[in-house]
Order: structure tokens, then C-alpha cells, then sequence
């Protein structure tokens, strides 16, 4: 039978370091070269991932923004994309002076997807987001004056960065509304809070469907941490998270695994696969 793997990057594929150590770079590719199906789903932008992920030699259309985007591991480009309809955009715009002090737009602008953060104050969390990818000059990070600059192109996905006291009055606004995607969880590395929009039927399990079904893949053996993962769990047929995963991702696992400091996913792949003949 054949089979797709697909692994979370945050808190499960990468270590606490933010990195993938070389372990894990050389058994992955490794096992792909083998003829291993694996991919990886991720909330990160592929820009953002490629800077992680970008030595993994991966054939495979990746995931990113939680399943708002399919993407070419190897050069970055988009491969299907989902977009806000005209009337979110219209209900994200009542909060734009939110959006401005506490996180940024991703719209699409041509082949790009820029991050649009508004000039001025921010959360302190959000601020440090800023400061981060300022420093590795990251070319789709645009500081942009006015608030309606914001949506400049084709809006696809809304994140907020801060404190969770902060964040849960605009969560318990913004899923009032079941015509779109909310994930709301603590940070895998900081003390901080995320909360993430994106267009309808926008997460890793629609996009792990769409790929099990066009490219032929019969099974789905998936690995994560977090929140953002349980979608992939509940249809993958083994669902593997690590030991430092939240509780309620553990209750919904076929088994759980070592930490992603230990390198799990990749040492689980090499126990159970590597010494075999790998079909997919």
C-alpha cells in the first residue's frame, strides 16, 4: 500500500533550538531517496519553513499556513492558495486598528505573500516578532502606514501575536463565525499567544485529503505537537505525537513518541522503515 508521512516542523520535526538538527536532515533524505512519501505540514509561510526545512530534498507539495497554502519545498512557489471572500475582509477590517497593535495580514501579491504590519505600537510579543525577521531582513515583512494598506492585494490569512488575556476577547469574537478557520494556541517557544484566521476549510487535514487523493496514497501516517494538529490526527490512519505534545493531541494519538529534541520522528521513521523496503 501506499503511503504519505507527514510531520508538524514546530515542537515535532524541529528541535527546541528552532532547527532540524543534522540527524534528522540526513535520515529524511535519506529515507527519501529510499522512495519514503514524506511532506510536512506546518503554520509557518513557505519562506518562513524553506529557512528551516529548506535542505530537506522533499518531491512532495508541502503545507503551509495550516493548509491555506500548498507549496514547492524546493523553490518556494505557490501551488494552490485560498483566499478571504470580500465579506471577511470587510468584518477583519472593523478591527484593523487590532490588527495594527498586535499582528499582520499575509496577502498575496503577485507570486509573493506578504506579512503587512502597520507602523506604530505593538504588543510586546508582537514587537519581538517584528524585531526577529527585521534582523534576517526578511523582504515579505512590509511596515505599512495606514491601516487599509493592510489588505493590500488578495488577503489569505490574519495572525495576532500576544499575551492570552489579550487575545481571547477577539477569539471569542471571531469564532462566532463558522464560515472560516481559527487556530488559537500558546507558542511553541515563548510565553505568548497566537491567534491565527484563515479562509474556510483551511487546515492540514483538507490540504493532506487533497494530496492523499490526486497523487494516489492509500494511507496516511502523520506526527505532531499542538493544537493545529488535530485535524491531520483525526483522519490520518496512525497519528504519532511527540511526548512534548499537549495533552489532548497525546489522547488522540495511535502512540506516543520521544521529544522533538530527541530527533523522534526521524529515529521513529529509521526503526520502523529504515531497515525495510519502503513501498511510497
Amino acid at each position: 500500500m501506499k503511503t504519505l508521512y507527514v510531520s508538524d516542523l514546530d515542537g515535532t520535526l524541529m528541535r527546541s533550538s528552532i532547527e532540524l538538527s543534522s540527524y534528522t536532515i540526513e535520515k529524511i533524505n535519506e529515507l527519501i531517496s529510499r522512495g519514503l512519501s514524506f511532506t510536512y505540514a506546518t503554520a509557518r509561510s513557505i519562506n518562513s519553513a524553506r529557512e528551516i526545512a529548506g535542505d530537506l530534498k522533499i518531491e512532495l507539495p508541502v503545507v503551509t499556513r495550516n493548509g491555506a497554502v500548498l507549496a514547492d519545498n524546493s523553490t518556494g512557489k505557490y501551488i494552490e492558495r485560498k483566499i478571504f471572500t470580500s465579506e471577511q475582509v470587510d468584518r477583519l477590517k472593523l478591527i484593523s486598528s487590532v490588527i495594527g497593535r498586535y499582528g499582520f495580514v499575509s496577502c498575496f501579491v503577485g507570486d509573493n505573500m506578504y506579512k503587512q504590519c502597520l507602523e506604530g505600537e505593538h504588543s510586546s510579543e508582537f514587537q519581538g516578532y517584528i524585531d526577529y525577521y527585521t534582523e534576517r531582513n526578511d523582504k515579505n515583512l512590509r511596515l505599512v502606514s495606514d491601516q487599509d494598506e493592510l489588505f493590500i492585494g488578495y488577503p489569505g490569512y490574519l495572525t495576532l501575536i500576544a499575551s492570552k488575556e489579550v487575545l481571547e476577547p477577539y477569539y471569542n469574537e471571531v469564532v462566532k463565525y463558522s464560515d472560516w478557520e481559527i487556530v488559537f494556541s500558546r507558542d511553541s517557544y515563548r510565553d505568548e499567544y497566537w491567534l491565527e484566521v484563515a479562509p474556510k476549510n483551511s487546515t492540514k487535514a483538507k490540504s493532506l485529503q487533497i494530496l492523499k487523493e490526486q497523487l494516489g496514497f492509500d494511507r496516511l501516517v502523520v506526527f505532531g505537537d499542538s493544537v493545529n494538529d488535530k485535524s491531520m490526527f483525526e483522519i490520518a490512519d496512525e497519528a504519532y505525537a511527540v511526548s512534548n505534545a499537549i495533552d489532548d493531541l497525546k489522547a488522540m494519538a495511535t502512540s506516543v513518541i520521544g521529544t522533538n529534541d530527541e530527533d523522534a520522528v526521524a529515529r521513529f521513521l529509521e526503526e520502523v522503515y529504515g531497515r525495510e523496503d519502503i513501498d511510497g
